[in-house]
């Protein structure tokens, strides 16, 4: 009996493999073969600031090749990490980064899953499979891919971090290291601070901390070129304006308002954002639901940093995995499924046409073209609701069970 529930299970997961390569493959093979200077330009930047450092040039002065002429960003301990992609063959580091973003992909929906893939235990591979397969093809897991981005990479860390109910390193240290490659995941200290975990804000602050100060110590002209100089300069990240940007400031800055009067508004609206954020996270905390409070603070990164671009939403696979619950309710499914194919439609470049063709009121453009950043405001408050992710498990902490396809923090 032994042997052929052995060999079940072995059919079990080659089954979710074939499901999910079968799905993803067209999207994989049209992103990695179409034209080579709009191929995972992302990856051609973290590559080429690798490519600066072992040939001693000044990180944050480089642009890519044309015609993307693209510069770095991140902070510098994310330089460091990228040295290792110079090393590597152009080809193979499109394929080896491709296949990094799947395995951090499927880490975060086992994580955002967690209580679903519970009751159906003995399938769960295959349904971690099909949700790998669907989860991709939203707009902002497929700019992932057509990018070379690192986003699902930040949000596999940080889930890691967070969301287990053990963790064999000392917790926070992976969302500081997740912090020190790109600022916008110290959001994830703020959560911990909120809800109690002071520890682990502490020791989350300290790896974020210890990481940049030894890349000061390995590269202190960039890095003290990127703290006070690159890090202020928001327009190397390209035009705020671009309906790409959909958090609160890119919205508003499309508004083309007076710059004083933006940024105020920005700075109030960005405010009340934490703040009614942070205080649902904790709520979702204390009902027993972390992976709704790494839902919603996911959330607010989005819509408070200065710029998040579509491929920054790379969080609603825990969204989809807050609002499904343990897939009892049917109406929270068919709202998840709802949700997934509002992303998956390139619903701000209807607004876009709108615009350029005057149909209708201008402001209607406006608010179309704006649709991923206010759904992600919509889902935010949707999920400030208590009832949303366990009113019907009383509360408890089902949220943090092992992963039925292994030790969720293995």
């Amino acid at each position: 009996m032994g042997g052929r529930r052995t060999i079940r299970e072995a059919v079990i997961v080659v089954a979710a493999v074939v499901i999910a390569a079968v799905a993803v493959a067209p999207l994989v093979l049209h992103w990695l073969t179409n034209q080579p200077d709009q191929r995972l330009v992302d990856l051609d930047v973290y590559r080429s600031s690798g490519q600066a450092v072992l040939r001693g040039a000044p990180v944050y002065d480089f642009l890519t090749q044309p015609p993307q002429l693209l510069p770095f960003t991140y902070p510098t301990f994310a330089v460091v990490l990228a040295v290792p992609l110079a090393l590597v063959p152009w080809a193979a580091a499109q394929w080896l980064w491709t296949a990094l973003i799947f395995v951090a992909l499927t880490l975060v929906v086992r994580h955002s899953f967690a209580r679903l893939l519970g009751r159906i235990r003995p399938w769960a591979p295959i349904a971690v499979g099909v949700l790998v397969a669907m989860c991709v093809y939203a707009m902002p897991l497929r700019d992932q891919i057509r990018f070379g981005q690192v986003d699902l990479m930040l949000v596999a860390l940080c889930v890691a971090d967070v969301a287990p109910a053990r963790t064999r390193w000392p917790r926070g240290l992976l969302v500081g290291l997740a912090t020190a490659i790109k600022l916008v995941p110290g959001v994830f200290i703020v959560y911990f601070w909120v809800t109690g975990r002071r520890r682990e804000a502490v020791t989350a602050a300290i790896a974020g901390a210890a990481a940049t100060l030894v890349t000061f110590l390995i590269l202190p002209a960039d890095s003290a070129d990127y703290w006070f100089r690159a890090l202020f300069d928001s327009d190397r990240l390209g035009s705020n304006t671009a309906t790409t940007n959909q958090s609160i400031r890119g919205m508003l800055l499309r508004l083309y308002w007076p710059d004083a009067v933006t940024s105020l508004l920005w700075l109030v609206c960005a405010a009340i954002v934490a703040y009614f954020g942070f205080r649902a996270a904790r709520r979702a905390w204390q009902d027993g639901d972390e992976i709704r409070g790494i839902a919603i603070t996911g959330l607010i990164a989005v819509l408070v940093s200065p710029v998040s671009w579509i491929h920054h939403l790379a969080w609603l696979v825990v969204v989809f995995g807050a609002i499904v619950g343990d897939g009892r309710d049917r109406r929270r499914v068919a709202l998840a499924v709802c949700v997934w194919v509002f992303y998956i439609m390139e619903v701000p470049w209807w607004g876009i046409t709108m615009l350029a063709h005057h149909t209708g009121p201008r402001f209607l453009g406006r608010i179309v073209q704006d649709a991923y950043g206010l759904g992600a405001l919509g889902l935010l408050v949707l999920l400030r609701s208590r009832s949303t992710p366990v009113a019907e498990s009383g509360g408890v902490d089902t949220s943090r069970n092992e992963s039925p396809v292994g030790t969720l923090g293995s």
